[in-house]
C-alpha cells in the first residue's frame, strides 16, 4: 500500500512524539500489534472504520482496545486524534510510513527481492550481507518468487536496483549478439 501525503504527515508527527519519548521501537511494535488485532477481528475493524458509527462511539471502543493492549498514552491519544479528524482510515499508510521512518532511524533498509525460486536460509543470509555491504546499512529482505526469471535474483533497495537475473543476462547477451559485438 502506498501511503497518502496525509498519512506521511501523521506518521512523521507520531515519529516526532516517539523520538521525544525515546520510544521509537516501542511505538512501532504497538502499531504492529494494533494492526494485527484489526486483521484478526473484522467486526472490530468495521466498528472503528465505518463512519456509520458515531465518532464518540468509535473513540470509546478505541480507548478500550488501547487499554486492553496496554498501549502507551501517546499512541492512544494519537488514535483518538485520528478518529476526531476522520483520519483513522489512513492507519495502514501511517503505520507503513512510521515503520519506514523507524527503520531508517535505526539504519535498517528493506530490500524487495524477486527470486526465481525460494531462497534457502544460507542464500538469504549471503544476500543480506552482500546488500548490507553494498548499501552501507542493515538490510532486511522481503522475498517474492517469480519463476519467469529462470534463475538469479533482482533486488531493490530504495532507488538502487541490482539485477542478477538469468533473464536479464540472456536479454543483454541477445542484444549484444544482434548488434554484432
Amino acid at each position: 500500500m502506498r501511503s497518502s501525503a496525509a498519512a506521511r504527515r501523521y506518521a512523521r508527527a507520531l515519529f516526532s512524539i516517539a523520538q521525544e519519548e525515546a520510544g521509537i521501537g516501542e511505538v512501532k511494535d504497538e502499531l504492529a500489534q494494533f494492526s494485527a488485532l484489526l486483521e484478526q477481528h473484522a467486526e472490530l475493524h468495521k466498528a472503528l472504520f465505518q463512519p456509520l458509527h458515531p465518532a464518540a462511539e468509535r473513540r470509546t471502543v478505541l480507548i478500550g482496545v488501547c487499554e486492553r493492549l496496554r498501549l502507551r498514552p501517546s499512541v492512544r491519544n494519537f488514535f483518538t486524534f485520528l478518529v476526531d479528524k476522520r483520519r483513522l482510515v489512513d492507519f495502514e499508510g501511517i503505520r507503513e510510513e512510521y515503520e519506514r521512518l523507524a527503520d531508517e532511524a535505526a539504519g535498517r533498509k528493506k530490500a524487495s527481492v524477486i527470486s526465481a525460486a525460494p531462497l534457502g536460509e544460507r542464500d538469504r543470509e549471503r544476500l543480506e550481507r552482500a546488500l548490507s555491504a553494498r548499501t552501507g546499512g542493515v538490510v532486511e529482505l522481503d522475498v517474492d518468487v517469480d519463476p519467469s526469471l529462470i534463475g538469479g535474483v533482482i533486488a531493490k533497495v530504495g532507488a538502487l536496483v541490482f539485477d542478477g537475473s538469468l533473464r536479464t543476462q540472456l536479454n543483454q547477451l541477445r542484444a549484444s549478439l544482434t548488434k554484432g559485438h
